[in-house]
């Protein structure tokens, strides 16, 4: 369901995918979900599933439907998510029965969400004065094409 309070997902809880996903991150996501230690309310997402390559998509669906069948957690939280053009991937093909189409929301309930979630406390994060925004955010991604050697 919706909230405005929900949090933000934890990085435990959120696999983006990539052609480079191995089978051990997607094993290791499906066990946190369906394990008895998933009571925690935590949800479980893979993103961008339509791009993991056959073998490890083929992977996916065995270790979910093995551990869904050896769990004891009835009400497991574990969404995978696939761009709805994405008609040839495997994950979309062997996860169709639980499909669900999801409510689109506006950009602007989007981003009044984040904005209500990554606000900077007044104070705590002078780095954040770098970026120049209406409101301050403690997460900010910045790319380049060279290794930035951990700074």
């Amino acid at each position: 369901t919706h909230t405005k309070t929900a949090p933000l997902p934890t990085y435990d809880e959120v696999l983006v995918c990539t052609p480079n996903t191995e089978e051990e991150e997607v094993e290791l996501i499906v066990r946190r979900a369906l394990s008895s230690d998933s009571q925690n309310q935590k949800i479980y997402c893979l993103l961008g599933a339509e791009k993991l390559v056959y073998k490890v998509s083929k992977q996916l669906e065995s270790h979910f439907f093995r551990l869904l069948q050896s769990s004891t957690v009835p009400d497991y939280r574990f969404i995978i998510f696939c761009n709805a053009k994405a008609h040839n991937s495997y994950v979309t093909t062997a996860f169709d029965t639980y499909k669900v189409t999801i409510p689109c929301y506006s950009k602007t309930e989007i981003q009044a969400y984040l904005s209500t979630h990554l606000k900077v406390p007044c104070g705590t994060a002078p780095i954040a004065q770098a970026f120049e925004e209406p409101y301050q955010q403690n997460v900010k991604f910045v790319f380049s094409d060279q290794a930035g050697m951990g700074r």
